[in-house]
């Protein structure tokens, strides 16, 4: 049977949106689903200044304007389609479009799937002209749903959740389109790595309560102050700090280390979150759509730390709502929800079993095969996972 072409466009704002993209493309390799599949940035083909508003820009508002980035979030939801600002926005995206449209037709997909709004709303108007011809899908990335994903035209949609789908035939999206497949992630998370093995293989005490402190591939949330909070408690536990690709904030961390021999281990961006995360019995996080998704994959109990305004405070009160995370309004909260949970483990314990509940390891999977119309499912739902682990057997602090 011939090899079916599809094609992966994403985003390079935020890590999320590109990771959601290259976990489709990591099940496309499996040769069962005769599948090539290419992965492009659409950064890479549009102008410097375009560019640099769609990523530095956006990085630099939710870090030091937050607030700013949750009014526009909402403002740009609400914003009528045929309004002056919105018809000037999308004639700048055409503008930058051009070379896109042209390494797409270089490419001839026989399918495209976007896992980041721009590219769909680009696409959408070539599929109202009938200068299209391919069907595109759209991943949504969060547990919310934001106007500027929803385009006429689409092949479908899939969606994180039954809620999403709901918002989705809301906003006029059919039914029969809509598909609730889960956030894609890496196809290790679908194996859940042993904690032993792992921690052995990190330098890391698998028998020691473990706290995993993350901030995003940009690594934010003043990781280094919670750090040195953090690790002001009492009690043998060890904390993993991730700082992503913030050189300064690993720079920072590593000064911390340092003063902390043996209880603070630090980790620069990594492709193999899912090994840390399996040595890990909690997780303090910012609540992207991709990093909820992998926790609640690995069954980890979560507190949710500095959401950025608009589509990760929707991820808060999902999580919140499910069970499986606290939420840190401040340093100080922060220090007294994770006091708490090592103080209850059997809080620990009811939290990692709602999550493992909730979890959709084989999400992009699902997506592959919708994409590929294939009848027959090479996605396994008998994956080898860990034991879930007794309050009575976390370690003692």
């Amino acid at each position: 049977m011939t090899q079916k072409k599809i094609l992966l466009l994403s985003v390079s704002a935020g890590a999320g949106h590109m990771r959601a993209a290259e976990a489709i493309r990591a099940y496309s390799l499996d040769p069962r689903y005769r599948v090539v599949a290419d992965h492009l940035d659409v950064m890479n083909y549009v102008t410097a200044g375009f560019r640099k508003i769609y990523t530095d820009f956006y990085l630099k508002l939710i870090n030091k304007a937050p607030t700013l980035w949750g009014y526009l979030y909402q403002a740009s939801h609400e914003a009528q389609a045929d309004g002056t600002i919105e018809k000037l926005r999308r004639a700048l995206e055409r503008l930058n479009a051009r070379a896109l449209l042209k390494e797409i037709a270089t490419v001839n997909p026989d399918a495209i799937i976007c896992t980041h709004f721009l590219p769909a709303e680009m696409l959408a108007r070539l599929l109202r002209k009938q200068r299209l011809h391919c069907p595109v899908w759209v991943q949504v990335t969060d547990f919310d749903l934001h106007r500027m994903w929803v385009h006429e035209g689409m092949a479908g949609y899939f969606a994180a959740n039954d809620e999403v789908a709901f918002r989705m035939r809301a906003q006029g999206i059919a039914a029969d389109t809509i598909h609730v497949t889960g956030i894609p992630i890496m196809p290790g998370f679908a194996l859940r790595p042993d904690r032993a093995a792992a921690a052995q293989q990190l330098g890391l005490d698998a028998s020691r309560t473990t706290i995993l402190l993350m901030g995003g591939g940009a690594g934010l949330g003043s990781l280094e102050q919670i750090a040195a909070r953090l690790l002001r408690i009492a009690g043998d536990f060890q904390l993993i700090a991730m700082a992503g690709k913030n050189d300064r904030v690993h720079a920072a961390l590593m000064n911390l280390a340092a003063q902390f021999p043996g209880r603070l281990v630090v980790q620069s961006y990594t492709d193999h979150i899912e090994q840390w995360m399996a040595c890990a019995d909690l997780v303090v996080t910012k609540p992207g759509g991709l990093t909820s998704s992998e926790c609640l994959a690995m069954g980890l109990p979560m507190i949710v730390n500095a959401p950025i305004p608009g589509q990760e405070e929707r991820n808060a009160d999902y999580l919140l709502e499910q069970g499986v995370a606290l939420k840190a309004f401040d340093e100080v909260t922060l220090e007294y929800r994770v006091r708490y949970l090592l103080e209850h483990p059997e809080k620990l314990h009811e939290m990692r079993i709602k999550a493992i509940a909730l979890g959709r390891a084989d999400a992009a999977c699902r997506v592959l095969e919708q994409v590929c119309h294939s009848g027959y499912s090479p996605c396994r739902n008998d994956m080898p996972v860990q034991p879930i682990m007794p309050p009575t057997s976390l370690p003692a602090l």
